[in-house]
């Protein structure tokens, strides 16, 4: 019942800055939600976890670095969160991104084949599976559901709507629909970077975590190409998306040499921007 309250009452807070956000506009909305989000954040993140994910980053990062950081994730979730209430705008327009390596999403619709496209949680990365699904490649998005059943319902809407129509809930069905969109020439969007209880582990930052093993041992079964993806927000509050040359997976010797291989990608992919990634997250639990 306790739990039932909780959730009442953060959806409630949800929906009411949801709500002010979309009545002040987007710049401005930005603008609050970026420094509130550094005030409350902590309130709502364990502070111990993202500390200890930070040494786990670097062994020797100094406190000033720390702070940087901390900063620039809690002003970047900020932004994120409220953008939620204006993804009709991303969809509906083009001038807030930048696209690199457009040439791999053109050889995609060329070859007519599905790929396994795979990316972290950086800047605002709902923006991936949108972008894509604009190139006219046939999409569905794995995605993990909100642990709050108030909040869930109007999120899942928001993602069909305009992120992508087809939402595959992850689990062991997931994996099972993953397959049946495969067949029908559906390529598969997933985020990697978090730990997964049905995972393997493997090194991460040099320390071993659970890691989704899910595309690679679909990239081997169906022989499929993985197309990273890195998205981050630059000047004026535009987007970078980089679609990186596909990786082989003919070239690798097993799932888990691929896998590991991701999660090297995914490093680098957080070495360039730090504060644009979740560090939140109990990746290394």
């Amino acid at each position: 019942m306790t739990k039932i309250i909780i959730y009442f009452l953060q959806s409630l807070l949800v929906y009411s800055f949801f709500l002010i956000g979309r009545i002040l506009g987007i710049n401005i909305s930005r603008k609050i939600f970026s420094n509130l989000f550094i005030l409350i954040g902590p309130l709502f993140r364990s502070q111990k976890i993202l500390d200890k994910n930070l040494n786990i980053f670097s062994s020797n990062i100094s406190l000033t670095d720390k702070i940087k950081i901390r900063d620039n994730m809690w002003k970047n979730y900020g932004k994120t969160f409220i953008e939620y209430v204006f993804l009709d705008y991303f969809k509906k327009n083009n001038a807030h991104i930048i696209i690199k390596g457009k040439k791999n999403l053109v050889q995609i619709n060329q070859d007519n084949k599905p790929v396994i496209f795979i990316s972290g949680h950086f800047a605002n990365f709902e923006l991936m599976s949108m972008e894509i699904t604009k190139q006219n490649i046939s999409l569905a998005t794995i995605y993990r559901p909100l642990n709050n059943f108030f909040l869930n319902p109007f999120m899942e809407f928001l993602r069909r709507k305009y992120v992508c129509a087809n939402q595959i809930k992850k689990g062991v069905s997931g994996v099972r629909e993953a397959i049946e969109y495969l067949k029908k020439k559906h390529s598969i969007a997933l985020m990697i970077d978090q730990r997964v209880s049905e995972g393997e582990r493997a090194l991460f930052f040099n320390k071993a975590a659970l890691t989704t093993t899910l595309p690679a041992q679909l990239s081997v079964k169906y022989n499929l190409d993985i197309i990273p993806v890195y998205i981050e927000r630059i000047e004026d509050d535009k987007f970078l998306i980089e679609f990186q040359k596909a990786i082989k997976p003919k070239k690798f010797s097993n799932k888990m040499e691929l896998t590991q291989n991701l999660n090297s990608i995914l490093e680098k992919m957080i070495e360039k921007n730090p504060g644009q990634w979740i560090w939140t997250h109990n990746r290394w639990k």
